[in-house]
Formats: structure tokens, C-alpha cells, sequence
């Protein structure tokens, strides 16, 4: 019963408004109907890739979309999905600790519902969430048990690769890591953080790569509460500083016992190589010239980075003021997140409204920017108004060769052109007279809330009249 009371506690951000508000999911929603359409022979130019990886989710969204419909199979993915990472973060926390880290649940709760998870990057999410059971199975099974995870590991890579080579390299530090013992685990930290550096060299020399947008020590794990804008911080920091209080009082208070230390032990060098890892890490790296590059590698580690501060919590001495202190910022961060995904919600239902108003079939381009200093984007809004209405020209994922779903120059359905389709996201897009008739959806008003459409014209930038501009 407490593992069902929590799970429906967990979901109720899922289920607050009638849409999940999670940026990519209006991407990955719009491409499994458009899959439906391929599938009926209804969309000639584009078709299904044999794709291996970074398709899990996309493949859960199409089989429950075909059985209960497109909105009911978000809140059915989604769902399932967020459990997974609840449930793996906490399950990961009893392995590192050998103990039920209830009193963390709120802190789970956060990092569940953290940058990763608003910016509906869902593949990775999911198998992100997988590897973390992946992970704690592997460190508390002995012999043949550990087999389980080697048969988790091919559904983790079909989730995302980045969540199976996290799986593997953590697994098999682990397992040395627990043979060892004095220096020799230093002497395992130090020569896994040598051959990072390695291997970061290598990737900045051997492939194109873009540094991260923000200093190195911003990326700690707690970043994943910095959403919407500056008010983020309150949490986040709140969140930093009680969890170092949090662990510095607990080993301050049993630092005479023998031992004292040992649960934070392994936690602690994982934890270390992953903000090294972040800190090290391009934001993106392009491994093909025909493919897009493979975006927000830093902002991805910190998923892992905030799943091992919990680990590293789990392993205190639980007291009801760990409960009460991490409740009181999570009732912050989820009270600031409820508010602002109301207002995204609501400029969602705005672009429902006006794309029904159009005849049937018609491409639409579309420029949402997010509000001036959020870290979350909130463009493919417009991609789940269109599923069933429109088709929205400039979505990103057919033309970037590493979804699912992809197009042929000429199709009526969407820009074949990477570059050509991101720039419709920013607004520098030059209607080509093929293009037409298209129309733009985009925000009319300085607030940002207020949406509109209109038709464009051949030669035009298509939101040239687009009046909420971010700050640079």
C-alpha cells in the first residue's frame, strides 16, 4: 500500500492539467501519429527508419496510441515512465546504502521532476530510469543474479545510448570498487577520472564540438531544479545547501563510530566522477555530417549527478527533520512548476484553437519562445495542437536522422533540411515558394502568453512579426 500511495502521489504533476507540459513531448507525440499516418499510406515522403536506438519511448507512444489514442498514450507513457525513474532512483538509494530511504521521497520526487523530465527528453529519461535498476541490481546480486542486468541493458539502449554506456561504466566501477579497499579505491577514483580526461580529449579532437553554455561549477546535480526562470534558484539552492548541511551534521554527529563513513564511500566516488564527467563534457557533439549533433550532454549527466546526491543522503541516519526539510522545498519547487505550466497549458489550448480554425491538412510553422531566463524550452507546444489538424512543417526530428521517423526532400509535410527546419524554430526561416501555403503560429504580445497565426508570404522570415523575443 505505500508503494501505491506513493506512485499516485508521484504522477500527480502528470494529471494537474489535461497536457503534460514537457517540451519534447509535443515532438515525440506529433511523430508517433505521423508514424500511424505512414503506416496507413496517408504521408507519401516520409517513412519509418530501422532504428535501434533512442526509439523506446516513441515506440510505447505508438502501440498505446493506436489502442487508446494519442492524449491518453502520453499520460499512460509518461506515467510509466515516470515511475520507472522514481522507482530507480530509489531503488539505486537501497543499494548504495542497504536501507529504504523514505524520509528522501520528496528529494526523489525533485530530481524526478527536474530539468530532464520538463524538457520531454523522454528516451533518455527512460533509459536513464532503467540503467539505475540495471545498476542496483548488479551491486547487490552475486554470480549468475547479475545476468538480470545484462538482460536490462539491451532495452536500456534501445531507450537511449547514453543510458547503457552509464550502466556499463558504472557497473563495472562498482564492482572493482567493492573488491578494494584504502588506497587502492583512491588509486580506482584517480585512474577513472585520467582515463575521463582521455576519452574528452579524444571526443574534442576526433568529432565537432560545442563547449556548455554555463561555467562548470553550475552543473551539480541541483541544476536539474533550475526550470522557468530565476525564482528556480530558491529551490535549487535551498536544496544544495540542506542536502551539504544534511550530511555534514550526520557525519560530524557519528564521527567517532568505526566506519562512520563507509556508506557514503562508493556514492561518493560515483558522485565525483559525474560532476567530473559534466564538467569535461562538450554541450554537443556532432558524430556525422548527415545526422544532427547529439545535444545537452552536459545537462544530461547532471540526471545522474542529482540521482547520486540522493544516494549519497540515503546513506545518512534518517531523521523526521530530513523529511520536513526536503517537503518544504519540494512544496516550493512543485507549487512554482504547477504555475507556470498552467500558463504554458494555456497558450497550448490558444494554438489548439486557432490551427482547428484552418482548413483541414494545412503546415504550419511555429516560433515559442520560452519566458527570457527559463532553461526549459516550450516550442513543440505547438506540434501535439497539430496531431489530427495540421501538420507542422518545421518539426526537427525527420530531418535529423536520429529519430524515427524521417523525410525526403520535396515531401508536403515538413522541411527534409535540418538546419533549414531549426531556423523556423528560432524565427530566421525564409519562405521558399514551395513552402506555400503555410502559416506561422508565434506570440503577439510582450507578455509572451498571447498567441496568433497568420499566413506567410514567399521571401518573408517567417516571424518577422513576432513581438517576445528572449534575452540574449
Amino acid at each position: 500500500m505505500r508503494f501505491l500511495g506513493l506512485s499516485i502521489l508521484v504522477l500527480v504533476p502528470c494529471y494537474w492539467h489535461r497536457e503534460i507540459i514537457a517540451d519534447d513531448l509535443g515532438s515525440h507525440l506529433y511523430n508517433a501519429w505521423l508514424a500511424h499516418l505512414i503506416r496507413h499510406g496517408d504521408a507519401p515522403g516520409l517513412w519509418i527508419g530501422h532504428q535501434w536506438t533512442n526509439v523506446l519511448f516513441d515506440f510505447l507512444l505508438s502501440g498505446f496510441g493506436s489502442l487508446f489514442g494519442f492524449h491518453a498514450a502520453a499520460k499512460i507513457c509518461v506515467s510509466l515512465t515516470v515511475l520507472i525513474f522514481f522507482w530507480g532512483v530509489f531503488t539505486l538509494v537501497v543499494a548504495a546504502t542497504k536501507r529504504a530511504p523514505w524520509f528522501l521521497v520528496p528529494c526523489i520526487a525533485l530530481v524526478t521532476y527536474g530539468w530532464t523530465f520538463h524538457m520531454g527528453l523522454f528516451n533518455y529519461y527512460l533509459a536513464i530510469g532503467l540503467s539505475f535498476f540495471g545498476l542496483a541490481i548488479f551491486w547487490r546480486s552475486r554470480g549468475w543474479e547479475r545476468a538480470v542486468t545484462i538482460a536490462i541493458a539491451p532495452i536500456v539502449a534501445m531507450a537511449h545510448p547514453l543510458g547503457v554506456i552509464f550502466l556499463a561504466a558504472a557497473c563495472v566501477y562498482v564492482a572493482i570498487a567493492e573488491a578494494t579497499r584504502g588506497w587502492r579505491q583512491g588509486a580506482l577514483l584517480l585512474g577513472t577520472a585520467l582515463a575521463i580526461f582521455v576519452g574528452d580529449v579524444l571526443l574534442w579532437n576526433l568529432f565537432p564540438a560545442d563547449p556548455a553554455t554555463k561555467p562548470f561549477y553550475f552543473f551539480n546535480g541541483a541544476d536539474q531544479l533550475f526550470l522557468y526562470g530565476v525564482r528556480y534558484r530558491i529551490p535549487e539552492f535551498a536544496f544544495l545547501a540542506f542536502a551539504i548541511g544534511s550530511i555534514v551534521v550526520d557525519i560530524v554527529r557519528h564521527r567517532r563510530e568505526r566506519g562512520s563513513w563507509r556508506p557514503y564511500n562508493v556514492s561518493a566516488q560515483l558522485y565525483a566522477l559525474a560532476i567530473f564527467s559534466a564538467w569535461l563534457l562538450p554541450g554537443a557533439v556532432e558524430f556525422s555530417k548527415t545526422s544532427a549533433p547529439i545535444a545537452l550532454l552536459t545537462e544530461r549527466v547532471t540526471s545522474v549527478s542529482a540521482a547520486l546526491i540522493c544516494c549519497l543522503l540515503g546513506a545518512m541516519r534518517p531523521s523526521k527533520w530530513h523529511l520536513a526539510g526536503f517537503a518544504a522545498i519540494a512544496a516550493v519547487f512543485f507549487s512554482f512548476a504547477y504555475q507556470d505550466t498552467a500558463k504554458f497549458s494555456r497558450m497550448e489550448q490558444q494554438i489548439v484553437r486557432l490551427v482547428s480554425a484552418l482548413p483541414p491538412n494545412q503546415r504550419v510553422l511555429g516560433t515559442i519562445q520560452p519566458p527570457p531566463d527559463s532553461r526549459v524550452m516550450i516550442q513543440h507546444i505547438l506540434e501535439r495542437a497539430c496531431i489530427g489538424r495540421c501538420f507542422a512543417y518545421g518539426n526537427y526530428e525527420p530531418s535529423s536522422n536520429v529519430f524515427w521517423i524521417h523525410a525526403k526532400p520535396g515531401n508536403a509535410y515538413v522541411i527534409a533540411n535540418y538546419d533549414q527546419a531549426t531556423s523556423t524554430e528560432e524565427g530566421t526561416y525564409v519562405v521558399q515558394p514551395q513552402d506555400l501555403p503555410v502559416y506561422q503560429v508565434y506570440q503577439c504580445s510582450e507578455t509572451g502568453t498571447d498567441i496568433c497565426i497568420r499566413p506567410l508570404v514567399a521571401g518573408e522570415k517567417n516571424d518577422r512579426l513576432g513581438s517576445y523575443l528572449p534575452e540574449d
